[in-house]
């Protein structure tokens, strides 16, 4: 094949002339993300994270073929931040909860929102009830998850060459749905390989699991030296000879980023020598003494004392910080948003077994916070700062940022440090 040559973001490269662009840009040491494209499979061009401009016009980088002359840009800001976006567009139309899903840890989309630092989505979570089909023989497939990469369309064939996953509707309708007849002849190893080449949790293999511990993960680890790229914290707090303030609270959440805070062990003790806890179940503190320099967030907002206390946190602290992701899109407890408020109520309250008779009854009284809709991220009822993900982050990532925003320390973050999960 005849060698040409081209440029990406200026840079002088060389590929066989009608390579795909994504491998020649791997060749040459730059790294194209997708989540759809296969090496041995005709360009599908469907999830659209590989968008490049070619001479200036945006379009599908799995799509392109080397030609003498090209000029294609990748990793220009305006890309970088569309990439990011579609991204958060696919976490946002899914419910994709990574601390319940049998894949986090070896989910390819999952690792490229740690890649382009997603900490939250500019986009609503939609929270659409979507099916989650066990009727094939093997496979369960969660079209809550499901991003129709058109993956399993294109590379799961029976050994009689039938597909097992088409698509079907129209729109925003479209769903990849099984041939139950041709997936009922797949052999074992074809139903995990099915599993596998899917980018998300969407298809499981009944009586298999991903479950590893923490660090034997695909994806909990990048390669050496190779940080999450946190570019946009930025000082917010003026330096004065005083200890910084540091306010705590936990609204729909369960604590346990509260515990995270103790795991820094005993760095607590050089804390306590630049810090002071105000406000906090750490101090048992119950109102306000002082205005706060910094306002840690855990748990979203599922009823009415939930808001009221964050807006009072958002008028005390001059810094607030969503940690966690309760607080920053609602996490476990929001499942809850994909049913309508009163079947939920209806479930946990009237149709619950109880060993009172006649106690089946919806609790309501006027010291009762009243329950919400759904369950809100904190950044949907006031202006959030800064924003830590992690089901609880660790630690190390909580503290480094805190003593970033506070005193200016330089931050960065690894990988293990950096999780949904």
């Amino acid at each position: 094949m005849k060698e040409v040559s081209f440029k990406i973001d200026g840079r002088d490269c060389k590929a066989e002339k009608g390579q795909n662009l994504i491998e020649a840009a791997k060749q040459n040491g730059i790294f194209i993300p997708t989540l759809c494209y296969f090496k041995h499979l005709n360009p599908l061009g469907s999830c659209r994270v590989c968008t490049v401009k070619q001479n200036g016009k945006p379009i599908a980088g799995c799509t392109v073929s080397i030609a003498e002359g090209m000029d294609i840009e990748v990793n220009t800001p305006e890309l970088l931040d569309n990439r990011k976006a579609i991204l958060e567009m696919m976490f946002v139309e899914g419910n994709h909860f990574c601390p319940s899903c049998e894949k986090s840890g070896d989910c390819q989309m999952q690792n490229l929102g740690y890649e382009t630092g997603i900490r939250y989505t500019r986009f609503p979570h939609l929270f659409v009830d979507r099916i989650v089909d066990a009727r094939p023989e093997r496979i369960v497939v969660n079209q809550n998850r499901c991003i129709k990469c058109k993956r399993c369309i294109e590379e799961v064939i029976t050994n009689d060459g039938f597909k097992v996953f088409n698509f079907t509707n129209r729109g925003n309708q479209t769903l990849v749905s099984v041939d139950y007849e041709q997936e009922a002849k797949l052999s074992e190893a074809q139903a995990e390989h099915a599993m596998h080449i899917c980018p998300t949790g969407s298809i499981l293999v009944k009586g298999k699991t991903f479950g590893k511990p923490f660090g034997d993960r695909q994806f909990d680890y990048a390669h050496e030296g190779q940080n999450i790229p946190l570019t946009d914290i930025k000082k917010q707090v003026k330096s004065n000879k005083r200890k910084m303030r540091v306010a705590t609270t936990s609204l729909a959440g369960c604590f346990g980023c509260h515990m995270s805070l103790l795991d820094v062990d005993l760095g607590l003790l050089d804390l306590i020598e630049l810090v002071e806890f105000n406000k906090s179940p750490l101090t048992d503190i119950k109102k306000f003494t002082e205005r706060c320099d910094i306002g840690l967030i855990e748990g979203g907002c599922c009823n009415t004392d939930n808001i009221e206390v964050l807006r009072e946190f958002r008028k005390n602290c001059d810094i607030l910080v969503s940690v966690g992701e309760c607080a920053i899109w609602g996490g476990l407890p929001a499942i809850r948003n994909t049913v309508p408020l009163e079947d939920c109520l209806k479930e946990a309250y009237l149709d619950s077994l109880t060993s009172e008779e006649g106690e089946t009854v919806i609790p309501h009284h006027e010291d009762i916070p009243k329950i919400l809709n759904k369950v809100y991220s904190n950044h949907e009822v006031v202006k959030i700062d800064y924003h830590i993900p992690g089901c609880p982050p660790n630690a190390n990532h909580i503290w480094n940022v805190v003593k970033n925003l506070l005193f200016e320390e330089e931050f960065s973050i690894s990988y293990p440090e950096f999780k949904y999960d």
